[in-house]
């Protein structure tokens, strides 16, 4: 028995809302509320939220999050930022490294991914191999930065929080297909072993 995952591609860029249900006690998260509020609220149909977890605050991840949070009357749980261009999600609970979320019987894990922005973080399905990776990173590269220090940022968080997960773990990013960690790791030693320079924005694992 694991947690049954839904997703649905909302707003202009396609961005991937994640929605975990337990199915022994119907338990729900919303993750990520970028758009489409009625498609959000469909995702939960026959369950119980109890939260909404932001990977980070960039605008096509929260686009629909004041809509969502009036609806569900549930709190709010992301890293305490900074956030993105200051927005105040009114979170209920922060999380950082290390923490737990609870969904019905079963918990995430809390790490910190930051580099594509500070407050960047992905949910790790315990006793599972599944992660929400948010911008993270992406079946091509890992997610836009605006800075070379931001893209030596990401490249720690590849190094340290990406590489370590076993082969087996299925990546489901914020934009795209989600994709097999193993299958891509040589890709991405390779593009962490380069020298980059300067070097930001938009990347590719070949580049």
């Amino acid at each position: 028995m694991s947690l049954t995952l839904i997703t649905r591609q909302v707003g202009p860029w396609g961005m991937n809302t994640y929605a975990l249900r337990c199915p022994e006690s119907a338990a729900s998260v919303l993750i990520d509320p970028g758009a489409d509020p009625d498609t959000l609220s469909a995702m939960l149909a026959d369950s119980t939220p109890t939260a909404i977890l932001l990977t980070h605050t960039h605008g096509d991840h929260i686009g629909a999050l004041a809509e969502m949070r009036t609806r569900l009357g549930v709190p709010v749980l992301c890293h305490p930022g900074p956030h993105v261009d200051n927005f105040d999600p009114q979170a209920s609970r922060h999380l950082s490294e290390g923490d737990q979320v609870q969904v019905g019987n079963f918990s995430l894990l809390v790490r910190e991914a930051p580099g594509h922005c500070a407050d960047q973080i992905c949910f790790v399905l315990e006793d599972d191999s599944r992660v929400i990776v948010g911008d993270t990173i992406f079946a091509g590269g890992p997610g836009r930065t605006w800075s070379s220090e931001d893209f030596r940022t990401t490249l720690h968080t590849l190094q340290n929080v990406v590489l370590p997960w076993p082969d087996a773990t299925l990546c489901y990013p914020g934009h795209g297909p989600s994709f097999r960690l193993g299958d891509k790791r040589a890709v991405i030693e390779a593009f962490v072993a380069k020298d980059h320079g300067a070097f930001h924005g938009d990347a590719t694992w070949e580049m």
